[in-house]
């Protein structure tokens, strides 16, 4: 059973993947992977170079971030062109990584961006991790003081709103201040153990 972890930045999806970790769940971080994949595969190195000019790696051969975003920030057309160059790499190494972990009762993939379980995906399932917006604000400027606040504002805006990503979810997790949030991923954990009847 392969289920979908996702919210808006900053809404705690990480943290809500890393409590199913330690219950030996297996959790694939799409994020992290195509930031690997970007500095990694070649194919992908050869078309952003393409789209962006070669000032999007460094002389290293690092994937220049912030030389990207400044690119794609203003320019939708661009985002997708890249999304539409790292998206599908990263299908392929999902694909690859389910097929390992086909013995876990259930896995997880965490994403940013995410269609309804069944639309374009191989997904049972999806949660969506919930926070209010001003506390979702809060804990990017704290983990990312790089950022000024009207860039945190606009990389959410920039985001499927809430309403969008309430229609795309079967649970929901309130990772707010004033709700546990562990029961709550024992809860779903009990369940999918139930549904994947292993």
């Amino acid at each position: 059973m392969h289920i979908g972890v996702t919210g808006g930045i900053g809404s705690g999806k990480s943290i809500v993947c890393k409590l199913f970790v330690c219950l030996d769940i297996p959790v694939y971080d799409a994020d992290t992977r195509a930031k690997w994949l970007t500095n990694h595969d070649p194919e992908i190195r050869e078309a952003v170079i393409k789209l962006l000019g070669k000032e999007s790696y460094t002389e290293s051969g690092e994937y220049n971030r912030p030389f990207v975003s400044s690119q794609v920030f203003k320019n939708p057309d661009l985002l997708k062109k890249l999304n539409g160059i790292i998206h599908p790499a990263v299908g392929k190494d999902t694909d690859a990584w389910l097929e390992s972990h086909s013995n876990s009762p259930y896995v997880i993939k965490e994403a940013a961006i995410m269609n309804k379980a069944g639309e374009n995906n191989n997904l049972d399932y999806v949660i969506v991790v919930t926070a209010p917006v001003e506390l979702r604000l809060s804990r990017i400027r704290n983990r990312d003081k790089n950022r000024s606040e009207a860039e945190i504002r606009s990389i959410i805006e920039r985001q499927i709103s809430d309403e969008e990503r309430d229609e795309i979810a079967d649970f929901k997790i309130d990772n707010g201040e004033n709700v546990a949030l562990i029961p709550q991923v024992l809860k779903l954990h009990k369940l999918f153990l139930k549904k994947s009847g292993k």
